[in-house]
């Protein structure tokens, strides 16, 4: 993402402020990107009307849609700073509206509010943000009510020991636009790396196994790739974060400690069954972050909703 170029920012009707409009303006008004406010609407109770026709019953969806869009543009009507485009759909599931006018229409990013519990005052990620993480083609920007401070911190995290190409390449991309967007945000950047402890059970079960040795080579091997990874794009050391840990736990608790605005982080979009016994290390720790949150696919990645 050396460019933004076309801002989807998905509106939330139930809130009165909408927080992925304000965060698309000041990304656009940096970028030059245009913005579209997506809305999609959808009742069940207009579909079981069987007394109606279909005609009456499209006529009555036409006029909430119709309702909806004034809403819309009343909303985009307090950003009188930038000409916003609207649209308003009728779609049973919001996350394939978004995805669908996605790959229609070229957007290069997706940015939607997210929930946040009001008494422990953490983010709470909905069925469509989980959807939107695995299955769209383009970024998407999280984003919560706390606005991105000047000199502030963006912390992109890598695997930097991974020998898996898709992987290898997901850091140059993770980097490349957690990059972009600090020239944006004028913020700095961060690297963080994550690198497993000793198994428990192969020091139990093989006596002469040295934990302390194997720790140290795997510690050394993940501190001299994060730091090869980094010098290549040219970032200081003391802006790389290398601690022991699993991702979910080390990459919240970095994020934390830097107060970072935003967290960067590469996706691999697995779905069904693959996604129910495998996991996604990513989607752990997402759901551990309280703070605005960039999920990027790998180069070449093609949604399940444009097959």
């Amino acid at each position: 993402m050396d460019a933004i170029k076309r801002i989807l920012a998905v509106i939330d009707p139930t809130k009165e402020h909408q927080h992925s409009l304000s965060r698309s303006i000041d990304l656009a008004k940096k970028s030059g990107a245009t913005i579209t406010a997506f809305l999609s609407i959808y009742d069940f109770s207009y579909e079981m009307t069987t007394m109606l026709s279909s005609d009456e019953r499209e006529a009555m969806r036409e006029a909430v849609i119709k309702d909806r869009q004034v809403w819309l543009n009343e909303q985009i009507a307090l950003y009188p700073e930038l000409s916003i485009d609207s649209c308003v759909v009728w779609h049973n599931r919001p996350y394939e509206a978004i995805i669908n006018t996605v790959i229609n229409d070229g957007y290069d990013l997706v940015v939607k509010g997210t929930h946040q519990h009001d008494t422990l005052k953490s983010v709470i990620f909905t069925p469509t943000d989980w959807h939107l993480i695995r299955k769209c083609p383009a970024p998407v920007l999280l984003v919560k009510e706390k606005e991105w401070p000047a000199h502030g911190n963006i912390l992109a995290a890598v695997n930097a020991v991974s020998e898996n190409e898709q992987h290898l390449a997901l850091n140059k991309r993770i980097i490349n636009d957690a990059r972009f967007i600090c020239d944006l945000a004028n913020a700095q950047l961060n690297l963080v790396n994550a690198y497993p402890a000793t198994p428990v059970n192969i020091a139990i079960e093989i006596p002469e196994f040295n934990p302390g040795v194997y720790n140290e080579s795997v510690k050394k091997h993940h501190f001299e790739s994060t730091l090869e990874l980094a010098k290549s794009f040219q970032i200081d050391e003391a802006q790389c974060h290398i601690e022991e840990g699993l991702p979910e736990d080390v990459i919240p608790d970095v994020a934390a400690k830097l107060n970072s605005e935003l967290v960067v982080i590469g996706t691999v979009g697995r779905t069904g069954l693959s996604a129910a016994l495998v996991g996604n290390t990513a989607e752990h720790v997402i759901d551990s972050l309280d703070c605005d949150v960039l999920a990027l696919k790998p180069d070449g990645y093609v949604s399940p909703l444009a097959k």
